[in-house]
């Protein structure tokens, strides 16, 4: 490598050869990272970010810690690349132990390098094992870039790429502060689920596959169901004999305060498909878990799915040693805690700011909602319109205040890595706080 280039040298030689993703390309605004340590990383000029989003919702165990750097030097030393064909011993090892982590009807691991991917595979043992081609999944959800993923995925993104693959069929979402049946929380009947129940019937169940779910949803709200949602949808699916498919890309390795979301519930979805925390995307790595009747399935079958970096060894390096750090230094149980803790600083926060119509958090998995009237939940900016002025602005001002997080539509989110302390919790939560001030000022 080269020396050291200048920030803008590096930013205009990024922008002159490199695509940005989600972004019209001549807009692009961009930081020239230097670094990173625990719950910060600073740029080349010197300024350092408390990172209160995980990068995007995946450093996990915080930015360069040392047992993952450790293990990716060392795996690194011994060999880098194996053929899918061949085996090493952190695939094995790192395949045995997310069977432990992973609820106990999961046995087996097909590793990827994606959360997307994850999901395209996902997408092929369903209809390999089932031998039915349809696939529910939600509105508002989102499961990855990649045609098939997309296409699941219900977002506006998805429009965008249509038609995308047949057999997929949207349903409504647990979107409790926007319910789509005009009730609110405590007072439903669980419409969004005999929703489902009413679209599998029109569908034809014996057509189905799977119902694909975020454990929690992620970049479309961060909703937190209520407590009955997810029994209740696995009950749907034991009924009519569908394959129950939750996406913990986002919600896993503890960043609801569980292993994965699903277990807040004590749910055992029939797969569950992972990336970003399962290495504290230190190194790329995905993989789909499946149920033992899906493994068996398998013994003596073909297994119609390749792809050349399964099992990477420094990947799986990287995610051995990740989800070690998670156990050791109880992560998973930190997240439980300081997750309470942002959860009382956020219920004092709502008081003092009127921007604020609801805040919705599991462990530290968090989103403020903002609107400009609290009655009416009228969203302060226009929901489809993504990016606008006033967000805009609230970035800019965090990032004056050393606070990074990500801001879309109307949502602001909150999902610091797992290791931050109650004094790093508050050193972001009070410079959201002030800069509230602003979004108060659009209120009604």
């Amino acid at each position: 490598m080269s020396e050291q280039k200048s920030a803008q040298e590096m930013i205009d030689q990024s922008l002159e050869y490199n695509f940005f993703s989600w972004t019209v390309q001549s807009k692009v605004k961009t930081l020239a990272l230097a670094g990173g340590e625990g719950c910060y990383f600073w740029d080349v000029d010197g300024n350092r970010y408390l990172d209160f989003i995980s990068q995007l919702m995946c450093t996990n165990a915080g930015h360069q810690h040392p047992k993952i750097v450790s293990a990716i030097k060392d795996q690194a030393d011994k060999l880098y690349f194996a053929a899918p064909k061949f085996t090493t011993q952190v695939r094995g090892e790192l395949g045995q132990l997310l069977a432990d982590v992973t609820p106990d009807n999961l046995t087996k691991v097909l590793f990827t390098l994606s959360g997307a991917e994850s999901n395209e595979n996902a997408i092929k043992f369903v209809r390999d094992y089932t031998g039915k081609f349809k696939i529910i999944a939600r509105y508002r959800g989102y499961h990855g870039a990649t045609y098939g993923a997309m296409t699941v995925s219900g977002d506006i993104r998805r429009t965008k790429i249509e038609p995308g693959i047949p057999g997929v069929v949207h349903v409504f979402d647990p979107y409790c502060y926007r319910c789509s049946f005009k009730r609110e929380r405590e007072t439903c009947d669980l419409e969004c689920v005999s929703h489902i129940e009413e679209i599998i019937h029109y569908e034809d169940p014996k057509k189905i596959a799977a119902i694909f779910m975020e454990g929690v949803t992620g970049s479309n709200g961060i909703f937190v169901p209520r407590d009955d949602y997810w029994p209740a949808v696995r009950d749907l699916c034991d009924k009519y004999d569908i394959l129950l498919v939750s996406d913990e890309v986002m919600s896993g390795f503890g960043r609801t305060g569980e292993w994965f979301a699903v277990d807040n519930w004590h749910v055992k979805p029939d797969i569950i498909t992972m990336a970003k925390g399962l290495t504290g995307s230190a190194l790329p790595l995905g993989a789909v878990a499946v149920s033992a009747d899906i493994a068996e399935y398998f013994s003596d079958r073909m297994l119609w799915m390749g792809l050349t970096y399964n099992g990477h060894p420094m990947s799986c390096a990287a995610g051995l040693a990740a989800v070690e750090v998670y156990q050791e230094e109880g992560l998973i149980e930190n997240s439980k805690k300081m997750g309470q803790i942002m959860k009382a600083e956020l219920t004092n926060m709502q008081d003092r700011h009127p921007s604020i119509g609801e805040f919705r958090s599991i462990g530290l998995f968090g989103v403020i909602e903002l609107v400009k009237d609290r009655g009416t939940r009228e969203p302060i900016v226009d929901w489809m319109a993504g990016e606008t002025a006033l967000m805009k602005q609230l970035y800019k001002e965090l990032m004056a205040r050393g606070v990074y997080t990500f801001l879309t539509r109307n949502w602001l989110f909150l999902a610091p890595p797992l290791i931050v302390t109650e004094k790093e919790l508050k050193e972001g939560l009070g410079a959201i706080d002030e800069v509230l001030n602003l979004a108060d000022k659009a209120v009604k």
